[in-house]
């Protein structure tokens, strides 16, 4: 055979290899532009209650729940228990008349025969929720006042739900009806990583939370909201003012959401001063030392504190006499001032833990108030306790024995949550990842930002670092957590938190995206979005149809799987320009990050949006004009997607 036949069969081999390596790389792809971008409705509410746009209809509307309460925490050998009187004003601003209503009555998540602890498995989780013999609400007594008519009634009471059927209709719009609840609960030592009590060298430390009977939700997407606590879905709450007064062993500090009402009556001279002094200070003072903590262990009768929280959907508080306390000053953006504060016990002291929890808190506070929405309260307290980390409007509560970036990272995260949900109120019993996701995106941008990122890990971040953990889902976001595998629901933060950053850093921009997000959250503070008024207000505000993205990162488990098949040169000659062919093998489909690296030296990335992946077949063919050898060509260069296989990212030339 002579060489110039051998040389055209040789050509002719790699050609017919060529084909039926682009046909297999043809044959197994899984993408389908049908399922990604066809038709897609996304559910409507009635009445224009909620517009096109995302943002809420001109008929908007929402119930409020105005609670005045008067708490006593009682200390025995065995035993401590919450006693309390509620009374709630709560007012039907819906169309609909109501012939009953419905509270939630939390703390019966510890009864020994409650949902939560039959559906806690044999092994335990992070909730634990057992139940024990003393737990759970005492309801004592429920009487109704409405159009001048007092009257009591009986509760129906099923697991951590109350009914309270009324002798006469709700009016709709506007009317008002007041409810008052007598009732007392034992305090567990663990409750639920919620709140509880934990004894340290100079007494216990009580976080108290879901500490009184409150109104589940009315709204216009499903009536009364009455799925069942279970331990980790969270809450769903209306806004309104809360006036509550907590009676406490008189040698207890008492700390709770809002603000001290009676300050004169219930704190020395000394403590006073400081925290004046507290309110003009940047820097953390101490307002009460370690070395005082015990100069009231031997005070004896009750004392009351009384506090105050306006337009807030929830309040928390917590007490001890182990507590040391400082506290410093907040700066808004728009010129007012705050204090944030943290009472811990002596274990959790030092410079490289609690001693640092009110610089923590002050700088986050400061930080998301001007990125997002300035903070709308006046004060903030974190509490070291049981609590591995739990949020609530003006309080948090953090594990006792975190130091360093773990603090910070609890502290700055259990905060952000009052913006998520304390403030854009979300259903965090159905949507968990509307609060926790959107929580710890912002996180990312506290940390950057505070003390010149000394806790900063950008390596930690996109969302190519979860592609492990990604593979292994089982259910998508939208699933409500209780239906969530118990080793999963951790995805509720990160992989939302990084389909946020992908938005912002690769589909969007830095700018579109942060316009839109704060859109978001300004035009639903203190409202009641859904995840489809999020995704609608993106839409519109970014100018941009991003429900391919919604679909296939909160509806699927799909994968993504971007690949280079091949470079070729228009009649073989680089001068003349290539052929780059990409093929997208999985089901979810990504805009396309291009770094091309030519032999003369030439680099050059290339944005191709996602459209590419709007026609048949997966595959997309571009020229791109070369004028020498391209060495390289690698897909998503910076590493911001979940790609399952970068092996097949990269096309080296020879």
């Amino acid at each position: 055979m002579n060489q110039l036949n051998l040389k055209h069969l040789l050509g002719v081999c790699f050609a017919l290899l060529m084909a039926a390596s682009a046909s297999a790389q043809t044959d197994s792809i899984k993408y389908d532009h049908h399922d990604l971008f066809g038709p897609i409705t996304w559910p409507v509410t009635s009445g224009n209650t909620r517009s096109a746009d995302g943002l809420p209809g001109a008929n908007y509307w929402q119930n409020r729940a105005d609670y005045s309460i008067r708490a006593t925490l009682t200390e025995g050998a065995q035993d401590t228990t919450v006693t309390g009187e509620v009374t709630i004003s709560y007012t039907n601003n819906s169309p609909d008349k109501l012939d009953h209503l419905w509270l939630q009555l939390d703390q019966n998540l510890f009864k020994p025969d409650s949902r939560g602890a039959a559906v806690t498995p044999i092994t335990g989780d992070r909730f634990d929720v057992r139940g024990f013999s003393r737990g759970g609400y005492h309801i004592q007594s429920v009487s109704v006042t409405y159009n001048k008519q007092a009257y009591s009634v009986t509760p129906v009471i099923s697991d951590a739900r109350m009914q309270v059927r009324l002798h006469a209709p709700m009016a709709a719009n506007g009317a008002r009806i007041e409810l008052k609840i007598k009732y007392w609960f034992s305090i567990p030592m663990y409750g639920a990583d919620r709140m509880g009590r934990k004894k340290f060298k100079d007494g216990y430390v009580y976080e108290i939370a879901q500490w009184y009977p409150r109104m589940c939700v009315y709204d216009d997407v499903e009536g009364w909201n009455t799925l069942p606590y279970m331990g980790l879905g969270e809450f769903y709450c209306e806004y309104g003012n809360f006036d509550y007064y907590i009676t406490a062993p008189a040698n207890m500090l008492v700390v709770g959401s809002g603000d001290l009402q009676n300050g004169q009556q219930v704190l020395t001279p000394t403590q006073l001063s400081r925290l004046a002094q507290a309110r003009k200070s940047d820097k953390t003072v101490m307002i009460t030392k370690p070395d005082e903590v015990m100069q009231n262990a031997s005070a004896k009768g009750p004392k009351t504190w009384h506090f105050k929280m306006l337009n807030t959907r929830d309040v928390s508080w917590a007490a001890s006499k182990a507590f040391i306390w400082d506290a410093a000053r907040v700066n808004f953006p728009s010129g007012r001032k705050g204090i944030a504060m943290a009472t811990y016990p002596a274990e959790s002291a030092g410079d490289d833990s609690w001693g640092r929890a009110t610089e923590y808190l002050k700088y986050s506070i400061e930080i998301y108030s001007k990125k997002y929405y300035e903070y709308p309260w006046n004060s903030a307290t974190t509490v070291s306790g049981v609590a591995l980390g739990m949020e609530y409007p003006g309080i948090v509560f953090c594990l006792d024995n975190l130091k360093k970036g773990n603090l910070w990272g609890d502290v700055t995260h259990e905060i952000g949550h009052n913006w998520f949900p304390m403030i854009v109120g979300s259903n965090e019993r159905k949507y968990m990842w509307q609060d926790e996701g959107f929580n710890t995106f912002i996180n990312e941008y506290s940390t950057k930002m505070f003390n010149h990122g000394e806790y900063d890990d950008t390596t930690a971040r996109p969302a190519h670092n979860l592609v492990g953990y990604l593979k292994r889902l089982k259910d998508p976001l939208m699933v409500a957590p209780e239906a969530m595998g118990l080793n999963d629901y951790g995805q509720y933060y990160v992989k939302t938190s990084a389909g946020l950053d992908m938005l912002r850093n690769v589909v969007l921009g830095p700018d579109r995206f942060d316009y839109a997000f704060n859109e978001y959250i300004k035009h639903w503070a203190f409202k009641h979005p859904l995840p489809y008024d999020f995704f609608r207000t993106m839409n519109d505000a970014a100018g941009e149809d991003l429900n391919w993205f919604w679909k296939e990162w909160f509806f699927t488990t799909w994968e993504l799987d971007q690949a280079v098949q091949s470079v070729t040169y228009v009649k073989g000659d680089a001068a003349n320009g290539a052929i780059i062919t990409l093929v997208n093998k999985e089901k979810m489909a990504m805009p396309v990050d291009l770094k091309i690296t030519q032999s003369n030296g030439k680099v050059e990335v290339l944005h191709l949006p996602v459209n590419i992946w709007q026609r048949i077949g997966g595959v997309w063919k571009f020229k791109y004009p070369s004028t020498s050898t391209i060495t390289k060509v690698e897909i998503d260069p910076d590493k911001q997607m979940p790609d399952v296989d970068l092996k097949n990212n990269v096309w080296e030339g020879k």
